[in-house]
């Protein structure tokens, strides 16, 4: 057999148990981030075949119907890309800005209005960049999405004349809040964050994705870490909420479910310790990630109308971990 027979066997071989390791991070990566077509994360139930998703779904869409009447298309531009959401206009001089996480657009985040417009507060619900009618193809975890809300605030304020801004994040969109309120040129009128299932890093979050799944972690989780900072400019395990938390000033709620298995329930104390404003971490027995409210919808509301209600009143926010 000629030497080239060889060396292109030697290739193959090599090939063949190298490509995977390269190609199969990479696949993940854009299967999670990168929205590679229009019908991808577009405005429709994430998941219909869930059960609690698909309930969550339908009662926030019956939250929509009765109060359409109020609603009102809207849209920015933050940067490069036109973005859209819809806002629920009840008369007040307050606003909750309502942030769902990935692969999630502003029709899941009717869900969670109720308690705020309970409270007077006018809602703003939004596709986040690179979901629902929004522009962009590659969601930066809130690295970069958290110039968005603030954008978005800015219209509340500005077009709309709301004087307290509230953010209400679930998992990434938690990321996302706490990124904006953190950042140096936050406004004084965003006053407030409420936070679910809010992880440590995005490197812990996808690290605990993979061995759900059974998977060897290493090396696809640090080839992934490499195609996202590749690609949005930042280190998913040397930066996140646990390396910005500090710099928090405004009140937090925060909700942690003990049956979280991506952002798990130790690394909410480990947040809370860092975190130097006035806050509240509830814990909750019950619910898959992101699944809090389903399970305790009314301790859940009640939690956020007390909270707002302290807010509102200019008075302390009971400090503390409840419901350990």
């Amino acid at each position: 057999m000629s030497v080239w027979i060889w060396i292109i066997i030697w290739l193959i071989a090599i090939f063949g148990v190298f490509v995977p390791f390269i190609l199969f991070p990479f696949g993940i990566y854009v299967i999670l981030l990168v929205r590679t077509r229009k019908s991808k994360w577009t405005r429709k139930c994430s998941l219909p075949k869930d059960k609690e998703i698909k309930e969550m779904f339908d009662i926030g869409m019956d939250w929509e119907k009765a109060h359409r009447d109020k609603k009102r298309e809207v849209d920015i531009r933050s940067g490069k890309y036109r973005l859209f959401g819809e806002y629920f206009d009840f008369g007040g001089d307050k606003a909750a800005l309502i942030i769902a996480g990935r692969t999630e657009t502003l029709l899941y985040s009717y869900y969670f209005a109720e308690p705020y417009r309970q409270m007077g507060f006018n809602i703003l619900v939004i596709d986040n960049r690179s979901h629902g009618k929004s522009d962009g193809k590659i969601s930066s975890l809130g690295f970069k999405e958290h110039r968005d809300l603030l954008n978005w605030c800015k219209m509340l304020h500005d077009d709309f004349g709301n004087q307290m801004i509230v953010m209400h994040g679930i998992c990434i969109g938690a990321s996302n809040a706490l990124f904006a309120l953190t950042a140096d040129d936050c406004p004084d009128y965003i006053s407030a964050m409420v936070a679910e299932g809010m992880f440590t890093t995005f490197y812990e979050s996808l690290k605990n994705h993979i061995r759900e799944a059974k998977q060897s972690v290493q090396p696809a989780l640090e080839e992934i870490r490499g195609y996202i900072r590749l690609f949005s400019g930042y280190d998913i395990k040397k930066d996140g909420p646990i390396f910005r938390i500090h710099k928090l000033k405004k009140p937090i709620l925060m909700f942690q479910s003990k049956e979280d298995k991506y952002s798990l329930p130790e690394k909410a104390k480990t947040l809370y310790a860092k975190c130097p404003a006035p806050k509240r971490l509830v814990y909750f027995d019950k619910g898959a990630h992101s699944h809090i409210k389903i399970n305790a919808s009314a301790k859940y509301d009640e939690e956020i109308i007390d909270f707002l209600r302290k807010i509102c009143d200019n008075e302390t926010v009971a400090e503390g971990i409840f419901g350990e």
